[in-house]
């Protein structure tokens, strides 16, 4: 242990531990803006600047470590003069129209500013416009915002490994940008919005398409559905002021309906389906000698990486459309035809965790006519926060609703897929008691759960032992990948997720997402899964009774049409 005081308090802290961690631990805080709690040090900003006695120059806290008998001052008119004077500077190369600014509010800087009470400043602006880079459903990039911190660039390359964003030039000329300057879309970039989600203020964000549902929802000639993902029920609590993993399903339901949406329903009813389709197809394959390992399709940002970097493999992943687009493909066929109307009237809006299922909803792909997307706007978990305080609802009090019928009957194996490892659990479910003819001594698959990178588990399967696993984060997802093209998997059958602890870290997530917020929606959802009095997809009566009304089987011609896809290759020279 190292002693030393700040601000005259005597503390002891463990060796190593930097002076704004050690000052955090003790309830003092150090302002920071490149700083982030599960990232790397940039040491960028220099706003968490503190004194030592005995030393000359101030020292960056976040990236200095502790000493013995080391003295700190944190809010010397030295550090404070100091700490003003680079917030002023930061301001002067920003673009401060802050109410024109979707993160108004919520934004670092602008809350820093404000406390350290600059209502003016005294440095003219040195700003250069830039053009803002929204050419793409998914993110906005808007350089005018940028302070250069880092963080962006830090979680690209080094947790999701896809290295997209770099920093060129110099002083205030210095821009964060895709190579070349490039547009997003023309890059490797695969959406997954975990840049946005730890950027401080509103450089990189979702597309806005709140505006777009406001309009729809006026639309007399419209009936609006709207389906939610699992992951939201145990995460939107978060941006109404409630603690993190906090359960607000009813309370989502019945916010959707004061909205003004027709038909709330539940995502968790195709995660199911997705399960009885993709186990079905992992059977067939092992059946038939098809393709392995399979890998999951559930994730659109994976998808998009697998498209750009491992074209290779794209056989190898499952046929089946992800649990948001087979909800839109059955919302304007099955669900339109219930209430004998055309799908033209019909309007699909999603509410989910991840900025690339805007993307996903666009592709050609997810079109059955064609011309119309199955799935009409797509919100983040964040937008519909924002909607719920435009109508000035009271979240928090709200009486909770059930999901209407025919698509609000789901299971606990449904409610998992928000969690790294919850596909991969939901399926061995299904898959065990369908081959082995007897049902599981235990359900819960422990090995496949937790943020452990990449985690593997073993299940007889039919007399013979089969090697399953999981991975989440793109950085952990191209190891598993780099096998599959090398020809050396051992696995039969693979669960890859692109953000960190699956949907429940995606890029639509409230603001402020860590590895405790994870750890707390992870648990709050196998909290879900032991509450529901299913928990096998198969044995969901509501599925059943669309095979057998509708469908008529998994992997059948309907099925086929309506739920499976095919993924091609994209390059960008």
């Amino acid at each position: 242990m190292i002693h030393l005081k700040i601000n005259n308090i005597e503390l002891s802290v463990p060796e190593g531990t930097t002076i704004l961690n050690a000052a955090r631990m003790n309830n003092i805080n150090i302002p920071t803006l490149c700083y982030y709690p599960d990232l790397g040090l940039q040491s960028e900003c220099r706003i968490c600047v503190v004194e030592l006695e005995g030393q000359k120059g101030l020292v960056t806290s976040c990236s200095t470590p502790v000493r013995e008998g080391m003295v700190v001052k944190t809010n010397s008119p030295r550090v404070l003069n100091a700490r003003k004077t680079i917030t002023e500077l930061i301001l002067a190369n920003h673009d401060a129209n802050c109410t024109a600014c979707p993160k108004n509010m919520e934004c670092e800087l602008q809350s820093l500013a404000n406390k350290l009470g600059i209502d003016q400043n005294r440095f003219e602006s040195v700003l250069h416009v830039k053009d803002v880079d929204d050419h793409n459903p998914s993110l906005v990039r808007n350089p005018n915002r940028c302070i250069k911190c880092g963080r962006c660039i830090d979680i690209c390359k080094n947790i999701q490994g896809v290295n997209v964003l770099e920093l060129m030039g110099r002083s205030h000329d210095a821009v964060i940008t895709p190579a070349y300057g490039r547009p997003l879309e023309d890059s490797f970039c695969t959406f997954c919005g975990q840049c946005a989600s730890v950027c401080p203020v509103g450089a990189i964000m979702e597309h806005d398409d709140t505006d777009k549902v406001w309009k729809i929802l006026h639309e007399k000639e419209k009936t609006v559905v709207v389906q939610v993902a699992p992951a939201v029920r145990v995460s939107l609590g978060e941006s109404l002021g409630l603690a993190s993993g906090s359960i607000v399903t009813g309370k989502v339901v019945a916010a959707l309906k004061l909205l003004g949406f027709h038909y709330v329903f539940d995502t968790d009813f195709t995660a199911d389906l997705t399960i009885m389709e993709e186990g079905s197809e992992l059977l067939q394959r092992m059946a038939t000698g098809g393709v392995l390992p399979m890998m999951t399709s559930c994730c659109p940002g994976w998808i998009n990486f697998a498209e750009q970097h491992y074209p290779t493999i794209l056989d190898h992943i499952s046929t089946c459309k992800s649990p948001q687009q087979m909800f839109g493909a059955l919302a304007k066929t099955y669900f339109a035809g219930q209430l004998k109307v055309s799908p033209d009237s019909l309007a699909v809006v999603s509410i989910m965790p991840c900025t690339a299922k805007k993307y996903e909803a666009g592709r050609s792909e997810m079109r059955l006519d064609g011309i119309h997307p199955d799935v009409d706007v797509v919100l983040t978990t964040r937008e519909l926060g924002k909607m719920i305080d435009q109508m000035g609802i009271d979240f928090d009090q709200l009486e909770e609703m059930p999901f209407d019928d025919p698509f609000g009957i789901t299971t606990g194996a449904a409610a998992i897929f928000g969690a790294t490892g919850g596909v991969m659990e939901a399926a061995l479910r299904t898959v065990y008691e369908i081959v082995n003819q007897k049902p599981l001594d235990q359900l819960d698959f422990e090995d496949v759960r937790g943020m452990q990178g990449i985690k593997e588990t073993q299940v007889e399967l039919g007399g013979q032992t089969l090697r399953f696993a999981v991975a989440h984060g793109l950085g952990q997802a191209r190891i598993i990948a780099d096998q599959v093209q090398n020809g050396t998997s051992p696995y039969a059958f693979i669960e890859i997720m692109c953000c960190p602890g699956g949907c429940i870290g995606g890029g639509g997530q409230p603001y402020g997402t860590i590895k405790k917020t994870r750890t707390d929606r992870i648990e709050a959802t196998y909290r879900l899964d032991q509450s529901m009095p299913l928990r096998k997809s198969h044995e969901s009566p509501a599925v059943q009774e669309l095979y057998r009304a509708y469908l008529e089987a998994p992997l059948g011609h309907l099925s086929h049409k309506l739920l499976h896809t095919h993924y091609h290759p994209r390059n960008h020279q």
